[in-house]
């Protein structure tokens, strides 16, 4: 495959492949991209997942015709595409090894090597010239490893992006791109959107014509979509307007309530509304759902004086990729002494800019006349504000962010205190770095 006249496609697709990262489902498979710029001197981009070793070290021959590559460019260090360095390293002795000092540490537990002879380490804003083309290093940490580089090919306006603008999908899956990029983005890189906006904005100084991100099609026409979905997404705005009902119910009870509050809100007219049951449901695609709507309700009944596992699971995926600026509604159900609601609300006080509803719905075991005119009203109060939705300006950060760049943690302040640690990993001041606003 031809990315331009002398940038060739040499990944791999994976069809055998039922769990991406032993938690996505990916029906259509997934690729592992991999590049060649074919050039004075020669330099492969990444190599691909363990399973495919064979097929991709003959590409790289095939698209090599002979010639002996120059330098392996390391953007990104999980096995998935890192899985290769040192059959290359071995294939092609010669060859320099181009990383970020974070990538050849983690080669060291790898491989057992750090290819100390090979390396050539580079950081933000380091250059490589190939003949005619010219490559510049742009650091990209937390998106969504500490190590990661993407590398900018000046000469034919390509943007070598990792992990970023990556979809779950082979290339030869006939699929949207944006729900199966969205899934992708949320579930494996949503956690990191302060680092994702730092980078889409040292990317916007960049004339890129062509993306090539290291899973899915590299994109070449109407860019300005793709980064406006990252930024949406980085940003944690609602793509659209629209309401998720996420429930798990064991008896059936709570699932009535939901058909009813779903069949409701739809006769009043409300945009979509789209309902998950928890407990069948690709977990992925339903916290996909609740990034992309502006309105959630969460329905479960109250389980061992907590909440049901599968909804304890769900609002876990949320809050550990910063859910925010959303509404959030409550249906509780219970026999004797319901809590869900109570204990919900608590998992989500960390969550910023949460709108909670006024209207909280409690079922005592079954609908009865008290608990549907409390749906009716949950209904005519999610119907009304999304009538009276606007679009808002998002708000512009004040102060300093600072990024731990072992787990992405974020802290925000005029400076990092004196002894501060991450509260997350516990590694200190020095692991942080400024978050370009």
């Amino acid at each position: 495959m031809t990315i331009t006249d002398t940038i060739q496609y040499i990944g791999v697709n994976d069809h055998k492949i039922d769990l991406f990262e032993g938690q996505y489902h990916v029906p259509n498979g997934m690729s592992y991209n991999s590049y060649l710029i074919l050039d004075e001197k020669i330099a492969v981009i990444d190599t691909v997942d363990a399973n495919f070793t064979d097929e991709w070290m003959e590409n790289t021959a095939n698209a090599l015709n002979g010639r002996k590559p120059d330098y392996l460019i390391i953007q990104h260090m999980e096995p998935d595409h890192s899985a290769n360095i040192a059959n290359f390293a071995a294939a092609y002795p010669e060859a320099k090894l181009v990383a970020s000092s974070k990538a050849f540490a983690m080669m060291k537990n790898f491989f057992g090597t750090n290819f100390a002879d090979r390396q050539m380490i580079v950081g933000e804003g380091d250059t490589l010239s190939l003949g005619t083309h010219h490559l510049t290093f742009v650091t990209a940490p937390m998106v969504h490893w500490p190590e990661v580089i993407v590398t900018y090919d000046s000469t034919d306006k390509v943007l070598f992006s990792a992990d970023g603008f990556g979809k779950f999908g082979a290339l030869d899956a006939e699929e949207d791109w944006t729900c199966e990029a969205r899934r992708y983005y949320i579930g494996i890189v949503g956690k990191y959107g302060a680092q994702v906006q730092s980078l889409l904005k040292k990317a916007a100084n960049l004339d890129i014509r062509i993306i090539c991100p290291l899973h899915g099609p590299a994109l070449s026409e109407n860019l300005g979509y793709y980064l406006d979905r990252y930024h949406t997404w980085s940003s944690y705005q609602p793509e659209e307007e629209g309401i998720v009902i996420a429930y798990t119910s064991i008896y059936g009870n709570t699932r009535k309530a939901v058909m009813q509050l779903a069949e409701t809100l739809r006769t009043k007219g409300c945009p979509k509304v789209v309902v998950n049951d928890l407990a069948r449901c690709d977990m992925a695609e339903a916290v996909e759902d609740a990034f992309r709507y502006s309105k959630l309700v969460l329905a479960t009944t109250t389980y061992n004086a907590d909440i049901f596992p599968f909804m304890r699971e769900f609002i876990n995926h949320l809050t550990e990729r910063n859910f925010s600026s959303r509404t959030v509604a409550f249906i509780e159900n219970g026999c004797w002494a319901p809590m869900a609601a109570k204990v919900m609300k608590s998992m989500l006080e960390k969550s910023k800019n949460l709108t909670f509803a006024e209207t909280s719905v409690k079922i005592m075991s079954t609908l009865n006349d008290e608990s549907s005119a409390q749906l009716d009203a949950l209904a005519d109060e999610l119907c009304a504000q999304a009538e009276s939705a606007e679009p808002k300006n998002q708000e512009t950060p004040t102060g300093k962010r600072f990024v731990c760049d072992i787990c992405g943690y974020v802290y925000e302040g005029d400076s990092i205190p004196e002894g501060f640690t991450c509260p997350l990993c516990r590694q200190s001041a020095d692991h942080f770095m400024e978050v370009n606003q």
